[in-house]
């Protein structure tokens, strides 16, 4: 039979797999289509493991969320090309995957109580399974790059993922306000931690030695050494917030008010008392 172009076109289209590729299996198939991906899915295990040295710098982050917004994933699948991320058959392994999480509230990608390597995956044993099987349908290096999993039983975690779909953040907040009002808030709280990438969530958490650090600096400038010795400590503890400005979230000016910090901006939508417990960034590439 012969093997055409729009044949080869449309195979590519099912499995995502390359041009050449579609083109063998279906003259292995005699233009057979499901033997086609067949064939492609047999000759792909065979070499799933080569692939999975492979760089992966495209793919998609996405987030699950659960227990009334208390609770939330948020997950890198990284691939090699963003023709195979942006394909309807990637899209489709990344739909299962999110429907096993919401399920199954993985702890971790091989880690901690339950790992989602070891979780059922549609039509597979597990997920590590299923993207063995993802790596030979697609014939390139599939991966779970990242998982971040937060709960806040006396709060919320939000999530955000940026428009090119390989970044994002997740946060949690201690409220007191209602899930719906704190969903916005804290989906624009992670767009801000997307771009302004913070170093830590409250001033507490920053290192001793980074903080004795960069006062030691401070107080051998040229500026502090030059004022009166009785007034030097206050003159750094004023330059001390803007050290804590640039790398503490709750401290640093709001992405779209930078007249109020992040945390002056929470208290004011979400109440008094509101704080930012954790917040992770995923990153693709």
């Amino acid at each position: 039979m012969a093997i055409t172009a729009k044949m080869v076109s449309e195979l590519r289209q099912m499995t995502g797999a390359a041009m050449m590729q579609c083109k063998k299996a279906l003259e292995a198939a005699d233009g057979d289509m499901d033997g086609a991906v067949d064939h492609l899915r047999k000759a792909g295990l065979k070499s799933a493991a080569k692939k999975a040295s492979r760089d992966t710098a495209e793919g998609r982050v996405f987030a699950v969320s659960g227990a009334g917004g208390r609770r939330g994933h948020l997950i890198g699948v990284a691939c090699e090309t963003d023709f195979l991320s942006g394909s309807d058959q990637f899209k489709d392994f990344v739909a299962k995957l999110s429907a096993g999480i919401a399920e199954y509230d993985p702890t971790g990608v091989e880690d901690g109580e339950r790992p989602l390597s070891s979780q059922p995956f549609e039509g597979e044993e597990n997920v590590a399974a299923g993207l063995t099987s993802a790596v030979a349908q697609f014939g390139e290096n599939v991966r779970v790059a990242d998982l971040i999993r937060m709960e806040n039983v006396e709060g919320a975690v939000g999530m955000y993922i940026h428009h090119d779909n390989k970044q994002g953040a997740i946060v949690s907040v201690t409220t007191s306000a209602d899930a719906d009002k704190a969903a916005g808030v804290l989906r624009s709280l992670c767009q801000h931690i997307t771009v302004y990438s913070p170093a830590y969530a409250q001033r507490e958490e920053v290192p001793a030695a980074e903080v004795e650090r960069e006062r030691a600096v401070l107080a051998d400038s040229e500026e502090v050494k030059s004022k009166p010795e009785n007034i030097r400590d206050k003159i750094i503890d004023g330059k001390m917030k803007r050290f804590y400005s640039e790398c503490v979230l709750s401290d640093q000016p709001w992405i779209l008010d930078d007249k109020q910090s992040v945390g002056k901006f929470l208290e004011s939508e979400l109440g008094a008392g509101t704080r930012i417990e954790a917040y992770a960034r995923v990153k693709l590439g």
